[in-house]
C-alpha cells in the first residue's frame, strides 16, 4: 500500500447521493472525470476484471463466441433501422473530418446483423452466438448515482442468430440460465420480471432487477403467484362490460370552479345523490406524440381520476414514437381544449386519438368534461356516449392491484437493471437482409436474440448490496485481494513476519494488499474496513506471543491463530 496509487477519503464527495457512488469515490476505486464519466483507478479496474471474467467464463459456458467491434461506427446501419432518429438525443454523434455522420455505439444488434450477414451462407453455420465485453455511450439527460447510471459503460452484450423461432427459444433459455448462474457467483439478489422490449424491439423480454431502494426500476410482484414484472410491461386486467340498457342519460351539469379530480369529487358529493371518489371520473390527459421522422399530434389519454398518468408506462406503450405533456402554447393553438374540463366528445370532434385505460370498458359511467368552462357531464356511458380508439398502459400501478393472472394482490419494490434478454426476431435480420441458403436450397431469414448485462453497473450494484457503515464489503469472487495483511507493530521482527506470511500466501495463490505504510494502526483499519477485501489479516501486538488475527469482513469475527500455522489458517479462511 506504500506504492499503490491510492488516496482513501474521510468525507463522502459532493455530488454523491447513494451509498455505493460514496463508497467507491471514498475508498479509491472510482473518479470523476465528467459527469457521468468515471476514471478506474487500480482497485476498481480489479473488481471490473473480475466481474467481466466472471461473465465471460459463463459466456464461454453456453457455446459463446467472443468478439470486439467497434465503439466508434458509421451512420448508415442505424438510418436502416431508423434508430439514428428512435434514440433521439440519447445518441452521441459526431462527424468525422470528410463531413460523415458517426455516432458511439449505445448498442451493437445493426454491427451483428451485418457481421454475420457477411461471413455466413448456409444453414450449417448455424446456429452461432457471439458476445462482446465492450465500453458503450448514452448521453444521459441527468447522469446520476455515480457509476450506476453514467455516459459511458461497460456492458457485455450477445446476439444469437438461428433458423427458426425454436432455435431463438432455446438461446434465450441458455443465455436467461448463464444470467442465473453469474448473478449467484457474484451474490448479487435480483428478481426477474417481464419486460418491454422498447426501441429493441422483438417480443419475449425479460429484465433482471437487483433489489435495491435506490434502483430507478419499480417493479410488482405477486407473493402469492411469483409473477414479476417491470410497471411498464404490467398488463390491466379489463373488467367484463356492463350492460347499459338502464343507464341513465348523459346530463351536463354547472360545476363551477373544479378543473382538478378533488375539487370535482367535492362537487358530486354535494350536488348529486350517492357518494363518489375520484374513481367515477374520468381524467383525459393531453400529450402530443411524434412517429421517427414524423409530425407532432396530439393524443387524449383517459384514466381513472384516482389514478396520475405514469409517465414511463406511457412512454414504454408509445415507443418509439416521442411523447411530451403540452405547453401553454399547444393550448392556446387548440382552443377546443379547455384545461380542467376536458372530455372525450370535445377531442373525438376535433380528430383528436383518444385511448383510454382498460378499465373503461362498456357500460362503464363517469364524470368527466364537458369541453366547457365549469362544466361536467355526469353519467357519460363508454360504448354509448363514446367510443374510444383503443385502449393504453398508461394509468400509475399500485400497492393492492390484482396481478394479471388472477391470483393476488401486487406489491412494488424498487431495483436496478442488470441484465435484460429480448426475443429479437426478424426486426434487424429483416433490416439487413440476413438470409442463409437453408437445407431445401431455399433463402431462410434468420431470427435474432439480443442479450445485455450491464458489467460496470455490477460493481456498483455488489457495492450497493455489499456493504455496511464502515465500508464495503466484496464477496470474494469479485473482492480486488482475497487478503487485507495489515502490519499494526513497529518491531521489526513483527514487520518482517508479516512479510514472510504476505510471501508465503502468494506463494500459494492468495491474493495479498499488505498495508505496509508508515500510519498509525487506528488509521489502517479505517481503511481496511473501507475497501472491503473479505478477510483481514492482523499482525500486531501478539506477534509477540506467536499469535495473530483473522478478521471476517462479513461477519465481525476476530479469530487468533498462531504464527507457525497462519498460511494454513489464512488459505482456509479465504477459501471455506
Amino acid at each position: 500500500m506504500s506504492t499503490l496509487f491510492l488516496r482513501t477519503l474521510r468525507d463522502d464527495p459532493a455530488d454523491a447521493e447513494v451509498p455505493s457512488h460514496k463508497l467507491l469515490v471514498r475508498a479509491g476505486y472510482v473518479r470523476r472525470a465528467a459527469p457521468g464519466v468515471y476514471s478506474w483507478l487500480p482497485l476498481g479496474v480489479r473488481v471490473l476484471k473480475a466481474v467481466e471474467n466472471v461473465v465471460r467464463e459463463e459466456m464461454d459456458n453456453i457455446g459463446a463466441q467472443e468478439i470486439l467491434l467497434p465503439a466508434l461506427l458509421p451512420r448508415d446501419p442505424y438510418e436502416t433501422t431508423g434508430r439514428w432518429t428512435e434514440y433521439g438525443d440519447a445518441l452521441f454523434r459526431l462527424k468525422d473530418r470528410k463531413g460523415a455522420d458517426m455516432l458511439l455505439g449505445p448498442t451493437h444488434e445493426e454491427l451483428f446483423a451485418q457481421l454475420v450477414r457477411g461471413e455466413y451462407s448456409s444453414y450449417k453455420d448455424l446456429p452461432v452466438i457471439l458476445y462482446q465485453i465492450q465500453t458503450k455511450y448514452r448521453d444521459e439527460e441527468r447522469p446520476r448515482a455515480g457509476i450506476l447510471r453514467g455516459r459511458e459503460f461497460v456492458m457485455k452484450d450477445s446476439y444469437s442468430f438461428d433458423l427458426d423461432d425454436d432455435g431463438l427459444k432455446a438461446a434465450y433459455i441458455a443465455h436467461r440460465d448463464a444470467y442465473q448462474r453469474i448473478f449467484a457467483r457474484l451474490a448479487v439478489k435480483y428478481v426477474i420480471v417481464a419486460a418491454t422490449s422498447g426501441a429493441m424491439g422483438g417480443s419475449a423480454s425479460e429484465e433482471f432487477l437487483a433489489e435495491s431502494e435506490v434502483g430507478e426500476d419499480t417493479y410488482v410482484r405477486c407473493i402469492e403467484s411469483g409473477y414479476a414484472a417491470n410497471v411498464e410491461a404490467v398488463i390491466t386486467p379489463a373488467p367484463e362490460a356492463i350492460p347499459f340498457d338502464d343507464a341513465p342519460a348523459a346530463v351536463a351539469h354547472d360545476t363551477g370552479d373544479t378543473p382538478t379530480i378533488d375539487t370535482l369529487v367535492a362537487w358530486a358529493n354535494e350536488a348529486l345523490e350517492g357518494t363518489f371518489t375520484g374513481a367515477d371520473t374520468l381524467k383525459n390527459v393531453l400529450v402530443k406524440t411524434r412517429e421517427p421522422g414524423g409530425d407532432w399530434e396530439l393524443l387524449g389519454v383517459g384514466v381513472p381520476g384516482d389514478r396520475e398518468v405514469d409517465f414511463k408506462r406511457l412512454e414504454a406503450s408509445l415507443e418509439p414514437a416521442e411523447v411530451e405533456l403540452l405547453t401553454d402554447a399547444d393550448f392556446a393553438a387548440n382552443p377546443f381544449l379547455v384545461k380542467g374540463y376536458i372530455g372525450p366528445k370535445g377531442l373525438q370532434a376535433n380528430g383528436v386519438r383518444y385511448l383510454v385505460d382498460p378499465r373503461v370498458v362498456d357500460g362503464t359511467r363517469w364524470i368527466t368534461g364537458a369541453d366547457e368552462p365549469g362544466k361536467h357531464v355526469v353519467n357519460l356511458v363508454a360504448g354509448r356516449d363514446f367510443v374510444a380508439d383503443g385502449t393504453i398502459e398508461a394509468a400509475e400501478v399500485r400497492d393492492g392491484d390484482p396481478s394479471p393472472d388472477g391470483k393476488g394482490p401486487l406489491v412494488s419494490a424498487k431495483g436496478i437493471e442488470i441484465g435484460h434478454i429480448f426475443q429479437l426476431g426478424q426486426k434487424y435480420t429483416d433490416a439487413f437482409e440476413v438470409d442463409v441458403l437453408g437445407e431445401s436450397g431455399k433463402p431462410v431469414r434468420l431470427t435474432m436474440g439480443s442479450y445485455g448485462v450491464g458489467v460496470s453497473r455490477l460493481v456498483a450494484v455488489i457495492a450497493e448490496q455489499c456493504h455496511d457503515d464502515k465500508g464495503l464489503r466484496w464477496p470474494r469472487e469479485v473482492a480486488p485481494f482475497g487478503v487485507h495483511l495489515v502490519i499494526a507493530n513497529k518491531d521489526e521482527a513483527a514487520i518482517a513476519g508479516a512479510n514472510e506470511l504476505a510471501e508465503d500466501l502468494d506463494a500459494v495463490g492468495v491474493s495479498v494488499l499488505l498495508d505496509d505504510r508508515k500510519a498509525s494502526p487506528g488509521v489502517k483499519f479505517k481503511d481496511a474496513e473501507l475497501l472491503g477485501m473479505p478477510t483481514v489479516v492482523v499482525v500486531g501486538r501478539g506477534y509477540a506471543n506467536g499469535t495473530i488475527e483473522i478478521r471476517d469482513r462479513f461477519t465481525g469475527e476476530t479469530t487468533e491463530v498462531a504464527v507457525d500455522g497462519a498460511v494454513d489458517a489464512v488459505v482456509a479462511a479465504v477459501r471455506g
